[in-house]
């Protein structure tokens, strides 16, 4: 058990998330444990209590609480997992969800189910975790530079560099890239195409650690005046609407809330199929729509998946875009309904629009 360490923000870790900053520094420690000690005030900055995803700047001094001694094969600083305690079917599953990889980034088809990172109730077994499989001989793991829900399947980015982590991070916060998700979502929105402007804030779970906490649209007027709300913005288009009952739905998030899309389009009383936590698990809907759930042969999954990436690559400076498959239980659900990914264009808005 180490005692109270204090240490100073390097020029070179400037900007970066805390959590990630003290992941890289102390890889032993879980995410979990790290959000606890900054909900009581165990890890401080400059003396003031932080969150985890606090910005860093150069010659801030972090103060470190006491902490487990790491596990003899852990090496300060070197954020790696040992490959060994991966299971064969796990790397196997990841090798199989890449969809690209250079000497500088590799992309993933996310597995609806798995978690993008580890925290409260999610164990061991997530992609921050089991990228450590995609590791080339000597090099550090893929590091995340974003996330997706864990039941969101698709396109997920790792860097293996700080330098390419860095870079795609700015790129993702200043919005320089282009995310395309493809939903089922019940009932059929109007107008077909569309922006939703609600802003959203945080409603405390019901449960004693606080499960069950989810996302509440509020009108724009509202988000001023109300405590912890922030503005949100998504843009959708419907590319198939099958007699008003179910909808296949396009949405780029202009901004990048927690549950964003999940929320919004459910506020519009067409909540995304399988979505037990904003369509509620029986038919009915207070809005316009029929509820979250379809029956039949439909998968109670949540029908969400990140289906297009395009982003300029940090290196080679030339736009790179990046396609994943559905999931299977996507895929039966586009079967069943005939939809087809050559029937519609690669990206609804632009193409309407020009």
């Amino acid at each position: 058990m180490t005692g109270v360490q204090v240490l100073a923000v390097a020029n070179a870790d400037a900007d970066q998330r805390l959590d990630r900053w003290f992941r890289r520094l102390f890889p032993h420690i879980p995410q979990g444990r790290i959000e606890k000690m900054c909900r009581k005030g165990e890890i401080r900055v400059d003396g003031g209590r932080v969150k985890p995803a606090t910005r860093l700047q150069s010659g801030q001094e972090v103060r470190i609480p006491p902490l487990p001694d790491p596990m003899p094969e852990d090496a300060l600083g070197a954020p790696r997992v040992q490959k060994s305690a991966i299971s064969d079917a796990d790397a196997a599953m990841m090798r199989r969800a890449v969809i690209y990889q250079d000497d500088h980034l590799v992309a993933i088809n996310k597995p609806a189910g798995l978690p993008t990172q580890g925290g409260s109730g999610q164990g061991g077994r997530h992609v921050d975790a089991l990228a450590a499989c995609l590791a080339r001989e000597g090099e550090d793991k893929p590091r995340l530079v974003h996330r997706l829900d864990k039941d969101t399947s698709g396109v997920l980015l790792l860097a293996r560099s700080r330098q390419a982590a860095q870079a795609l991070t700015d790129a993702f916060r200043h919005r320089e890239t282009r995310k395309i998700y493809w939903a089922a979502v019940a009932g059929a929105p109007l107008p077909r195409m569309g922006k939703i402007k609600f802003g959203l804030v945080k409603a405390a779970g019901h449960g004693k650690g606080g499960e069950g906490e989810k996302m509440r649209c509020l009108h724009p007027s509202e988000i001023a005046t109300t405590d912890g709300a922030k503005r949100a913005e998504t843009d959708y288009a419907t590319l198939s609407a099958l007699g008003g009952r179910v909808s296949w739905v396009a949405m780029v998030p202009i901004t990048g809330r927690t549950h964003q899309l999940r929320a919004h389009i459910a506020e519009l009383g067409h909540p995304i199929v399988g979505d037990g936590k904003y369509g509620g698990s029986s038919q009915e809907n207070l809005g316009d729509g029929w509820g979250a759930q379809l029956g039949g042969e439909i998968s109670r999954k949540l029908h969400l998946h990140a289906r297009y990436l395009k982003f300029r690559h940090p290196f080679t400076k030339r736009d790179l875009t990046l396609t994943a498959a559905l999931p299977d239980h996507m895929a039966r659900t586009w079967d069943l309904f005939d939809w087809r990914a050559e029937d519609v264009p690669v990206d609804p808005f632009y193409d309407e629009l020009g």
